[in-house]
């Protein structure tokens, strides 16, 4: 459902970001972000960085510290798959950076130029919330999307992205978190199998 669901947001998304250009109401959209208070700046850079290569790596280390050896592998592989996706969909789809589609753009230590759809920190920032998620408690599943969700806002904040940049980064993101968890089984990192799954040849069926 979720695999579903983020390939019909990106979908639409690339569809609409294909031409190139901006529309109007995500412009709007754009703006109210890019146009909030410099004195944001500082804690927008910081929440940027949650989206760099390294950070599905660093995560990794503290899932292999508490066992999770399932979640661990999906989050290195969150890299391979993000760089392989990332390089597809620019393939596919070719706009640049509101820097040069966006008027009255405030750049905020970012280039100018270059491809922005997708947001490439999206991708990384909502794979491991959506990996997270599957395991941690309820709580802490909603800590990991906020920050995710504030990686996303920092990004058109700082000039780097439009709104639909994000949107359907946040989409390829949830999207490898999916395909990930259907290979690698994360979800049982929480503590057992998924309700009504049936255990595998061999596999203890005791309760």
């Amino acid at each position: 459902m979720v695999l579903v669901a983020s390939l019909a947001v990106f979908a639409v998304c690339a569809v609409i970001a294909a031409d190139g250009r901006v529309g109007l109401i995500e412009r709007a959209a754009f703006h109210a972000v890019n146009g909030l208070p410099d004195w944001l700046y500082g804690s927008m850079l910081a929440f940027q960085y949650l989206g760099v290569l390294a950070m599905p790596l660093v995560v990794a280390v503290g899932a292999l510290a508490f066992r999770r050896w399932r979640l661990a592998a999906a989050l290195v592989l969150v890299v391979p798959c993000k760089l392989a996706t990332e390089r597809l969909v620019k393939l596919l789809v070719q706009r640049e950076r509101p820097g040069t589609t966006v008027p009255d753009v405030v750049l905020r230590g970012v280039h100018p130029a270059g491809l922005s759809f997708v947001s490439g920190h999206a991708i990384i920032t909502f794979a491991i919330a959506g990996l997270l998620a599957l395991v941690l408690p309820r709580r802490w599943g909603v800590v990991a999307f906020v920050l995710a969700t504030l990686n996303a806002v920092a990004r058109v904040y700082l000039g780097a992205h439009n709104p639909l940049d994000v949107v359907g980064g946040a989409a390829v993101g949830l999207a490898i978190a999916a395909v990930l968890d259907l290979v690698l089984d994360v979800a049982r990192d929480r503590g057992g199998s998924r309700p009504g799954r049936t255990p595998p040849a061999g596999e203890d069926r005791a309760a």
